[in-house]
């Protein structure tokens, strides 16, 4: 047999007459691509909670740091928890690492990233309570350059808007098809928004406010980070007002760009990740993950994976190609 082409109403297919059937259509699944890259921060997560650091006192004492200044409904759990994993330090933060590890490979494997997802979420939850005090929104120590509103609690939204459901056929982005369009816009907004009210609280106004947030991180980085963040640092010092009104724009430019046609949301959007990339780099200094102590990358690569969720385009459901009109009624046999 040879093989014959047989032409669609859009598709093409190429077959052995008589042997084949037209094959399932679908688009790209960006949301899906979405969904790996959550899955691989979660992993890295998994990874660096298992690292040496995690095993010794810092880590409680870490997480027992987070209750200074906050409310004591906040504080009192927190420091109950932190004693907690001090007495069982070894069993608590094997099973913390574990099960970031398994939400990652959920999320990553099809048949349970509904479970996943749902399960990251009530764990980010947890973890932004527990282990990042809220994230300082309430000790007035919150900032976007040190992860406010708190990195974990981005990662439940994220899991949200990624929600594998569908409310239309259509969507502008990836993160309106679970919630809408309307839904997740209001989303965006209240975050980004957040952030620029945090950027201008009264630690982060203050003269040097910029640049002892970046000073803190500087030690333990390798030479070539240290060099940027000194540097960033020397720029910003005596400057935290001018900075934090800067940082402030852009942060409500993103918020409010949501809302803007095709070319004025993708600009917003493209400010977003070289904003976020700024940060995570010389603020956050790529999380502290090459200094050895961090449990997480920290809120600049999700902050740039959700800006890519909310990227204009439309995607139709995956549909299945019409039975092909040929115009030929039989195809040459040898």
């Amino acid at each position: 047999m040879t093989d014959v082409a047989v032409a669609g109403d859009r598709t093409a297919w190429r077959g052995r007459l008589g042997t084949e059937t037209p094959a399932r259509v679908r688009a790209p699944d960006f949301r899906r691509a979405l969904q790996l890259g959550l899955a691989a921060i979660w992993l890295l997560d998994g990874v660096l909670q298992y690292q040496g650091a995690m095993y010794a006192k810092g880590f409680t004492d870490m997480l027992g740091g987070f209750a200074a200044g906050n409310p004591g409904w906040i504080a009192g759990p927190i420091t109950w928890d932190a004693n907690l994993v001090q007495h069982h330090l070894t069993l608590l933060n094997t099973v913390f690492a574990t099960i970031q590890l398994l939400l990652g490979i959920g999320i990553a494997f099809r048949p349970t990233v509904k479970a996943a997802l749902a399960a990251s979420v009530a764990w980010a939850v947890a973890v932004w309570w527990f282990g990042e005090g809220l994230g300082g929104v309430l000790n007035g120590g919150a900032s976007p350059l040190n992860g406010a509103p708190g990195a974990v609690i981005i990662y439940a939204l994220i899991a949200v808007l990624l929600w594998p459901a569908d409310r239309a056929a259509q969507a502008p982005f990836v993160a309106a098809r679970a919630v809408g369009a309307q839904a997740a816009r209001a989303l965006w907004a209240v975050l980004w928004l957040s952030l620029a009210y945090f950027a201008l609280t009264p630690d982060n106004r203050a003269p040097q406010g910029v640049n002892a947030i970046i000073a803190s991180m500087e030690s333990g980085q390798p030479g070539w980070l240290a060099a940027l963040m000194r540097g960033a640092a020397s720029l910003v010092s005596g400057q935290g007002l001018a900075t934090s009104i800067v940082l402030a724009v852009a942060l409500v430019l993103i918020a409010l760009g949501v809302y803007l046609p095709g070319p004025a949301l993708k600009a917003a959007l493209l400010l977003a990740i070289v904003v976020s990339v700024v940060i995570w780099v010389f603020a956050q200094a790529l999380g502290g993950i090459m200094a050895g102590s961090a449990t997480d990358p920290n809120s600049g690569p999700l902050l740039v994976l959700l800006a890519l969720a909310y990227w204009p385009f439309r995607a139709s459901a995956p549909t299945t190609a019409p039975a092909a009109r040929t115009g030929i009624s039989e195809g040459t046999v040898a």
